[in-house]
């Protein structure tokens, strides 16, 4: 199983990352969406699951729960946006959702993925508003035979202005 992640678009979904998504199974997204247009561009690409973060209205809020759970092949997963811990950290979500096999989360606009106990805590960094010269990021988590890695896409400057 093939598994989109991405955060913080901000309302910019650069066009590489429907290209990079394509032919993945399930799409994960940590928050600060912007608009019901990324989301039903996201849901054209695979199902969906995704949580509203801070600076999501309250249309975005209407539509999308701060905690999602979901099973994806064997695997609990948790996304959350992350800004309920001022600055989120692996230890502290991990500690929060101690029986999910991969945490993702937000809010922070930088990529970072650590194993703690047998769990994945996965930040796929902004997909469409980087902060402190990182480029904009997103993952695809692949699950297979029980196992699960992530590889990393960073998006171009030219990408990024979609």
């Amino acid at each position: 199983m093939r598994v989109g992640v991405l955060s913080d678009t901000h309302n910019r979904l650069p066009s590489a990352v429907l290209t990079l998504f394509e032919g993945v199974d399930h799409i994960l997204h940590a928050g600060d969406v912007g608009s019901n247009d990324i989301l039903t561009a996201l849901e054209a690409v695979a199902p969906l699951t995704a949580v509203w973060g801070n600076t999501d209205g309250f249309g975005i809020r209407h539509r999308l729960p701060e905690v999602a759970r979901c099973d994806l092949a064997g695997k609990r997963v948790v996304v959350v946006h992350g800004h309920r811990y001022g600055t989120p950290t692996a230890m502290l979500l991990r500690d929060d959702h101690p029986d999910a096999d991969l945490v993702v989360y937000g809010h922070t606009h930088r990529a970072a993925a650590e194993w703690i106990g047998g769990s994945l805590i996965l930040n796929p960094g902004s997909a469409g508003a980087p902060r402190d010269g990182n480029d904009a990021s997103v993952a695809i988590v692949r699950i297979e035979d029980g196992q699960m890695d992530v590889e990393w896409f960073s998006l171009s400057r030219k990408q990024r202005t979609d």
